[in-house]
């Protein structure tokens, strides 16, 4: 990562229901645009992972869940930033999660991951996932 961009802090829950992944699109009005991520958002200032996940969770699609241990942690690097990303499991307890701040929701097994485009940093998790499923 790059010394002199500013370096943002996100988390990204890695939520599975009947073998599938739930994945979001940005939408039209979001920097990168009509991607697809895994759910979450910025950490702010003064703020635990656990505690922005939960807040991004609650405004991308109405619902929180149970926050585990942290799974994995990706850095990439953008235009004019660099990102670190942590990716937690995330439990909903049986809620079901709506289309909230982003343009869609889907539940995509594993293997259809690579058939959606995604961010740098969320394609660096998808690549991750698929590597451990072998």
């Amino acid at each position: 990562m790059s010394e002199a961009k500013r370096q943002i802090r996100v988390v990204s829950a890695e939520i599975k229901r009947e073998g599938c992944y739930l994945i979001t699109r940005r939408p039209p009005n979001a920097v990168l645009p009509g991607l697809w991520e895994f759910p979450g958002g910025r950490v702010r200032a003064g703020e635990s992972d656990a505690d922005a996940l939960k807040r991004s969770l609650v405004q991308r699609i109405g619902c929180s869940g149970e926050v585990g241990e942290s799974l994995l942690q990706v850095e990439h690097s953008y235009d004019g930033y660099d990102l670190v990303m942590g990716v937690y499991p995330v439990d909903l307890g049986g809620l079901e999660p709506v289309v909230g701040s982003v343009a869609e929701l889907a539940w995509v097994a594993l293997e259809e991951l690579s058939q959606r485009e995604f961010p740098g940093a969320d394609q660096q998790t998808v690549d991750l996932l698929l590597q451990s499923d072998d």
